[in-house]
């Protein structure tokens, strides 16, 4: 079953000899509970491309089908909240709130939407994190990788159609990015959760189902 369908992307930045064109006319789609990679050098577009898979920034052209439905018809107040229910968000540097604890942090998106916790799946949410002790630590209590499982843990809280890492392990040491990885694979096949994560370690990329390579904005392969 497709969940993801990338018609014909582009995103143009400036005008006339400032123009950049970050992405050009990129299509591709992903089928429930895929793990696909995306992998190119710093400036290649993929983040880009992330951002508008998720409806942070929208483009100049094309369209985002995620669940049948394509998120760029939608106001940007429908959007916000399209993107805080359907899309898991986890980007290199956590964002977690500092004043909250490692569970109110995961329980916030619900929190925002007014949303009742299930107990039982912040559990086992927490155990597969491997959280379960660190739960009521701040994020300054934390390492880095427990912080990024925690980034990770609030993403997944929602149930959501998709999950988008943006460099997930960028800010870890090569230990900790190894733990990273494995808690997506596992949080991919335990909860068929479908992932598309940036990266640009081919290494790192390998763990996925599916990798997607990005130069100067366009598709150059697919393995």
């Amino acid at each position: 079953m497709e969940i993801l369908k990338v018609e014909n992307l582009t995103k143009i930045y400036g005008k006339g000899t400032t123009k950049v064109v970050a992405l050009d006319n990129v299509s591709f789609s992903v089928e429930k509970g895929e793990f696909v990679a995306i992998v190119g050098a710093s400036g290649s577009g993929k983040s880009t491309l992330l951002h508008l898979i998720g409806g942070v920034d929208r483009p100049t052209s094309g369209k985002v089908f995620i669940d049948g439905k394509d998120i760029y018809e939608f106001d940007d107040d429908k959007l916000a909240i399209f993107r805080r229910r359907q899309v898991g968000l986890v980007y290199q540097f956590y964002n977690l709130i500092p004043i909250l604890n490692v569970e109110e942090n995961i329980t916030l998106p619900l929190d925002l939407d007014n949303r009742k916790v299930n107990e039982k799946h912040l559990k086992e949410l927490l155990e597969l994190l491997g959280l379960e002790n660190r739960k009521n630590h701040l994020p300054n209590e934390l390492s880095g990788g427990q912080q990024q499982r925690t980034s990770i843990g609030r993403a997944l809280v929602t149930n959501p159609t998709i999950i988008l890492a943006d460099e997930p392990t960028g800010n870890l040491d090569s230990k900790s990015s190894d733990e990273i990885v494995e808690l997506l694979r596992k949080s991919n096949k335990e909860y068929k959760q479908t992932i598309i994560m940036i990266t640009h370690n081919m290494e790192i990329a390998k763990c996925a189902d599916r990798i997607i390579q990005i130069e100067d904005g366009k598709i150059v392969k697919e393995v």
